[in-house]
């Protein structure tokens, strides 16, 4: 783009002054009007007196032009033909003792009128040549006192006048200059900065351009069709929305394709100026839109290996439980002497077996369990029943974990029924993972205590404990599926599942896992559900029972 070329102020044409030029036309028309009227037997005068009246006549006449543009040395010609005219005037009528002694200040008055310094200059040293005029005019026809006190006077006035003028037009041309210069100086920073700005009308006709140019956009394109003139043709209704909503609300942003550059792609931001316009910053993003696409394209691909993966885990997860419901279910057996008695070293050997294969079933079903839930295909089998009955159920079969450890277990339940309406393998499967894991990270001698309580249509169940307790870091992490927390012998119990488990079940239920812990004292981890079922017989106030599980079935 080439700068555009700013003429010096002093060769450009004036444009139309037509408030100037009324004040000629009524100046032209009274002085026209008293020279007809000495034409008139009733009013007696010399032809001295008409002279000079038509020499006043002539500079109005001559300002008549001042209607349409004229060439820029008019203004102090204009003026030098005011300071003739108001000196003929002056001297012909008997000067500063004639009836036109006031149109020695005609000539400022008119250079003010006219504008232009150099006018004003010229207009002020015209009057102060009228004024002496019309002294030396005066003193040679009459007394000296009188012509000498009146031209003092009037030089007076009318030096100061002009010279306050003169100090006017100096600050105004001071300051156009100054608007100049900060014109270039803006015009010059817009041609310099690295993208293309275009100041456009409201329907995308090219006003002004600035800036460097941009592959695949000519200037000859956007000066002959505007923005439409750049833009593939399918791209041409996106423009034409982005202008109508930039003039409606203000602002717009719109990408499109140039018709000179199919491989290319730009983005408009359209802003509303004050005036009406519109500002439109082109830029190429064909760059960013490529590493969007990559990006893309790469969470596509991440999806997918994610939904590979949970569908693997869901397989393999079904396909190990099959063998080894066997092993437990054969160990269970051995172990019971259900076909006669074995060696103490077998014995220890089946419940080894049936131990580890317990526990990686437990494993399995907890990766099964989060398989189903990344894929989205774990499905809730609500139906109603006591809360008590799978939270106790629970707790039993973490009371010999608990007891083996030297870890004391409490229990804290209402001492009605607690009617719910939720899937009641998952709320038993939380409140294990819950329990699991307080007994797991805490030390021999310590205590695990669970409590139920009910506010409203909100079942609450907390499990605290004495145990190590967590970090904020652990806090942060322990919620994602496969962290874990804890030594690394707590680590190697688990597969980081469980608390994750029971964050998403209780989401699936509509609620909220919460957890509260302080490093070395024990932790409190707080399920708050909405699954209290209100069309059962309402429950009465929680009683908290100390010491071991109250109400606990036999």
């Amino acid at each position: 783009m080439n700068e555009v070329a700013i003429p010096p102020v002093s060769t450009l044409p004036a444009p139309a002054n037509p408030a100037a030029a009324g004040w000629h036309l009524l100046w032209a028309v009274g002085v026209a009007s008293v020279l007809i009227a000495t034409a008139t037997p009733y009013v007696a005068t010399t032809g001295y007196v008409q002279a000079a009246l038509a020499f006043g006549l002539t500079p109005g006449l001559v300002g008549l032009a001042l209607w349409r543009e004229t060439p820029a040395p008019f203004g102090p010609i204009l003026a030098c033909v005011w300071c003739a005219g108001a000196t003929l005037a002056v001297g012909l009528s008997g000067g500063l003792a004639g009836p036109l002694a006031s149109w020695v200040a005609t000539p400022l008055l008119a250079g003010l009128i006219i504008g232009g310094r150099r006018a004003r200059a010229i207009a002020a040293a015209g009057s102060i040549v009228a004024t002496a005029v019309g002294m030396a005019v005066a003193m040679a026809t009459g007394p000296v006192v009188q012509p000498i006190l009146a031209g003092t006077a009037a030089a007076l006035l009318l030096g100061s006048a002009g010279w306050r003028l003169l100090r006017s037009q100096s600050d105004l041309e001071g300051e156009l200059a100054e608007e100049q210069n900060l014109r270039r100086r803006l015009e010059a920073v817009l041609q310099a900065q690295p993208l293309l700005s275009l100041r456009l009308a409201s329907d995308g006709r090219l006003l002004s351009a600035f800036g460097r140019g941009q592959a695949g956009i000519e200037l000859s394109d956007l000066t002959q069709d505007g923005l439409f003139g750049i833009v593939q043709a399918g791209g041409r209704p996106g423009i034409q929305a982005a202008l109508q909503s930039a003039v409606v609300e203000g602002a717009a942003q719109v990408r499109f394709t140039p018709s000179r550059a199919m491989d290319r792609q730009f983005e408009a931001m359209l802003r509303r100026l004050p005036d009406g316009s519109l500002l439109a910053v082109l830029r190429d993003v064909s760059d960013q839109e490529a590493r969007e696409a990559a990006l893309d394209a790469a969470r596509q691909e991440a999806e997918s290996l994610h939904q590979g993966k949970s569908r693997f885990l869901a397989n393999m997860s079904h396909e190990l439980r099959t063998p080894l419901n066997a092993v437990i279910g054969f160990s269970d057996m051995m172990r019971q002497r259900m076909f006669g008695p074995l060696p103490e070293r077998y014995l220890e050997y089946a419940n080894l077996i049936h131990e580890a294969g317990g526990h990686l079933l437990d494993l399995i079903n907890d990766v099964l369990d989060m398989s189903k839930i990344e894929a989205e295909r774990f499905e809730l089998a609500r139906e109603r029943f006591d809360a008590r009955d799978p939270i106790s159920a629970a707790m039993r079969l973490i009371r010999l974990q608990a007891h083996d450890k030297g870890v004391e277990l409490n229990g804290a339940f209402p001492a009605d029924p607690v009617p719910v309406e939720a899937d009641k393998r998952a709320l038993k499967q939380m409140v294990l993972n819950l329990l699991s894991n307080a007994v797991k990270f805490t030390p021999r001698y310590g205590s695990v205590t669970l409590a139920v309580r009910v506010e409203g249509t909100i079942l609450e169940i907390s499990v605290s404990d004495t145990g190590v307790g967590l970090s904020p870091a652990d806090i942060e992490r322990i919620g994602r599926p496969y962290e874990q927390a804890g030594a690394t012998e707590q680590r190697a119990q688990g597969t980081g599942l469980g608390l994750s488990l029971v964050r998403s079940m209780a989401e699936l239920h509509g609620g909220v896992l919460t957890i509260e812990s302080t490093l070395g004292e024990g932790s409190d981890f707080t399920l708050r559900l909405p699954i209290i079922d209100t069309s059962a017989r309402p429950t009465a106030e929680v009683v908290p029972f100390p010491g071991t599980v109250v109400a606990d079935p036999a």
